[in-house]
């Protein structure tokens, strides 16, 4: 009920009057029936706008973080979270990961859509990073099909650590529902894991005219982190524009790749599964 009269009647007439919201392909979304909606990240927003324009409820794995809040305002995001369709993921990796998948199944199981972010976390600079295989588990074990979703301008309203949004337009694709049946009774084998989440990442890099970069997004921010806490302490010798060279990782050596690999290694990383909207 809260989900519905927030859709209906605040966010959904308000962002629609402000923001100007363009969409294609919205018919690719089932009209019943389970479905993976997986969706590039480029910004907290993303988890607000598309379930806006979706007439079916949506319901999005969000990071554990969230709803383990303590005092008023921790009870208050959790409470907020709870109410609007978010379900808790466990970030950390392995058993705990795939076991906080399981709520993204009950949820198909229950025939309902589910909003996934392949990445794992928001893109640090606008381009498409590589998919952990979380969401192939999911759609082969529930055997569903995965709609595409590619977010367009979103983070241009909202970039990484602004909390007052920019009041401009922006856009969604949803491309046509992907179908693996063909790799039904396959889930557990890792080679059938990764070819599924790389055609789903091929198909989010086509939609959403991203480049695409066959690193976790996860790893990279780390290493602008890295990169940033190096450079703060000669910003008065080197300059601004050096700093922010280094904080963006715009190394003369750095070529990345262009595509998703036929066939990629996979690495420890790739077993998290998908992680979800908020701050990274």
């Amino acid at each position: 009920m809260f989900y519905w009269f927030m859709k209906t009647f605040v966010l959904g007439p308000v962002l629609r009057l402000l923001f100007r919201p363009w969409v294609k392909g919205l018919d690719n979304v089932p009209a019943e029936g389970a479905a993976i909606l997986a969706s590039n990240h480029l910004s907290f927003s993303d988890s607000i706008f598309m379930p806006v324009m979706v007439p079916r409820p949506v319901a999005f794995l969000a990071k554990s973080e969230y709803f383990t809040g303590t005092g008023i305002k921790g009870r208050l995001t959790a409470a907020f979270f709870r109410l609007t369709n978010q379900l808790p993921m466990d970030r950390s990796g392995g058993a705990a990961s795939a076991q906080s998948l399981n709520a993204g199944m009950d949820v198909l199981k229950k025939g309902s859509l589910l909003g996934i972010y392949p990445e794992g976390t928001r893109s640090p600079d606008g381009r498409l990073y590589r998919g952990k295989v979380g969401v192939a588990r999911l759609a082969l074990q529930a055997r569903v099909p995965v709609v595409p979703v590619a977010m367009i301008g979103t983070d241009k309203v909202q970039p990484i650590g602004k909390r007052v949004p920019n009041i401009r337009r922006i856009g969604m694709i949803f491309g046509e529902p992907l179908d693996f049946s063909r790799y039904y009774g396959m889930e557990d084998d890792r080679l059938i894991q990764r070819s599924v989440t790389d055609e789903i990442m091929y198909e989010l890099m086509r939609l959403s005219g991203q480049e695409y970069v066959d690193e976790y997004a996860a790893v990279v921010k780390l290493r602008l982190a890295g990169k940033a806490q190096d450079a703060a302490p000669d910003k008065t010798l080197a300059g601004p524009d050096a700093v922010q060279d280094a904080a963006a990782g715009n190394t003369p050596n750095e070529a990345p790749n262009t595509a998703p690999p036929e066939t990629p290694n996979e690495t420890a990383a790739g077993d998290a599964g998908p992680e979800v909207p908020g701050p990274a």
